[in-house]
């Protein structure tokens, strides 16, 4: 009798908290589908006041992941097996780490690949000489791509891992408070609220990702087809399709298919990569990735503590642009990426799993980011008006401009739009899973209604970002649903090493 009241309080509060999390997230989306420019501008206005006064803080967060993350690895603690003692890894080391690379990495990086390095040269070249400003641009793109952003999402991911795999709890944020300090009214407050926040962050932060996806593919069959920007038909023709592409999948069960999708994505980026480093000027570009791997490993743990303050307004407004933006919309992802990492990386030490999920990614984008950002700097030479133009204008359109100076454009571009699609679509069919996992208990298979009203509620939210028209509003709207979750994912970084303490008391 216990037993089935306890499991009737479980369902009852999975169900209030599905019914609020719904409540919250279709309500912002309501919001900004009838007033998109009032919620763009409370955003803006609460995100730049809170990083105004605690971008410090922001900054000192994700340093203390990243080094704490670092020395978890380099410690003894290192051994600890996420899952049992003798638990063996699901996956190959090879099919372990091409899984990473689909999970935190995707339609972002078709679209700033070239794009992120000559905005930041833009405002770089007025304070430097035009070389120290490139080397500059470079260097703050690899670092808002780079060891930082992975290490968020390899925190999130060991702490989902270990309560889950090891503990045998449920894959909910809620669990490592509650089983470290207790089933108190407190705990289990702070527990549900942090659940429901990480769904909102979640959510909306997709949403973000699903409007640049499409404002991406929109570029690029304008480029194809050589035709002036169309504007909001074309967009929302693609949203449309986009749309009707993820429904299907929401209604089956997460499987093998979900993951081609995301490999075959990785694969067109990977030969894309390629493909500009042989097609384009090779030695410049390969000069330019060795020269950033030299400043990255010098300077990246000491400017996580940078936060400009003493410069002028204009380089502290791209700070909180870009730099506090971009580590809160990790932030935002972090719960939705460390599931699924947490889910492949089962046997994985903790060792293994810092270096694959933080060293390796990261290797990767300094690679990405430096095909691309160097190719568009050679192109800033030959053409100083052209793609510095593309891009002040609007930043979707620069890796087409790019490639048409290169041969197979209309091959390439294509490509281009193909893995921005799976990505996308990927990325929602997964998100939604997870919401509806953390809607409904833990349940590792959410009902299919459940996902398809998740699915509905994002692609809501793309929508709102969509008719913001801008993807600096787009990134406030995140940031907005992401700053609660600052302070929560230190609450579950204390709990963890508790936890952990416990394995090695002395």
């Amino acid at each position: 009798m216990s037993n089935e009241l306890s499991r009737n309080g479980v369902a009852a509060k999975s169900s209030a908290k599905l019914i609020f999390a719904l409540f919250i997230t279709g309500g912002i989306a309501v919001w900004g589908i009838a007033d998109t420019k009032g919620l763009a501008d409370l955003a803006q206005s609460v995100v730049g006041f809170y990083f105004t006064s605690r971008g410090w803080f922001v900054m000192l967060t994700v340093s203390v992941l990243l080094i704490t993350a670092i020395g978890l690895a380099l410690s003894p603690y290192g051994r600890i097996v996420l899952g049992k003692d003798g638990d063996k890894p699901e996956f190959s080391t090879p099919e372990w780490l091409s899984m990473l690379f689909a999970a935190g990495m995707g339609v972002g990086l078709l679209y700033w690949g070239s794009a992120e390095p000559i905005t930041h040269y833009l405002i770089a070249r007025d304070y430097m000489g035009e070389g120290d400003a490139a080397t500059a641009a470079l260097f703050a793109t690899n670092f808002h791509w780079g060891l930082h952003a992975w290490a968020i999402y390899a925190i999130m991911g060991m702490i989902i891992a270990y309560f889950s795999f090891r503990r045998d709890c449920p894959t909910l944020l809620s669990t490592p408070i509650e089983l470290v300090f207790g089933k108190r009214l407190w705990t289990r407050s702070i527990g549900w609220l942090s659940d429901v926040m990480a769904i909102i962050a979640i959510a909306i932060g997709l949403g973000g990702s699903m409007a640049m996806g499409v404002f991406q593919v929109q570029g690029g069959i304008e480029s194809i087809l050589g035709i002036a920007p169309a504007g909001l038909s074309l967009t929302l023709t693609v949203f449309a399709v986009l749309c009707a592409a993820y429904v299907l999948p929401l209604l089956l069960p997460l499987d093998r298919g979900m993951s081609l999708m995301s490999e075959a994505a990785m694969v067109i980026a990977g030969a894309l990569m390629i493909f500009v480093l042989l097609a384009g000027p090779t030695h410049y570009i390969m000069s330019a990735i060795v020269e950033q791997i030299g400043t990255y490993i010098s300077d990246v743990l000491a400017r996580g503590f940078v936060t400009y303050t003493f410069f002028d307004k204009r380089v502290g407004h791209w700070f909180q642009d870009w730099t506090l933006t971009y580590m809160v919309w990790w932030l935002a992802w972090a719960p939705f990426v460390g599931v699924f990492i947490a889910r492949i990386s089962r046997g994985r030490t903790i060792r293994e799993f810092v270096v694959g999920v933080i060293l390796v990614p990261t290797v990767f984008s300094m690679a990405w980011f430096g095909t691309f950002g160097a190719a568009g700097f050679y192109d800033i030479l030959r053409r100083p008006t052209g793609i510095l133009a593309v891009t002040e204008k609007d930043p979707a359109y620069t890796s087409f401009f790019l490639l048409q100076s290169l041969p197979l454009t209309t091959v390439t571009s294509i490509a281009t739009i193909v893995a921005a699609f799976l990505f996308i679509v990927t990325s929602v069919v997964s998100a939604a899973f997870v919401l509806g996992m953390f809607s409904t208990g833990g349940n590792l298979n959410p009902d299919r209604k459940v996902k398809l009203a998740w699915g509905i509620v994002l692609g809501a939210l793309g929508l709102v970002m969509i008719l913001s028209g801008s993807i600096d509003a787009v990134k406030s709207i995140i940031a907005l649903g992401a700053l609660p979750f600052v302070f929560i994912v230190l609450l579950l970084l204390v709990c963890f090493l508790k936890a952990l303490k416990t394995e090695h008391p002395k």
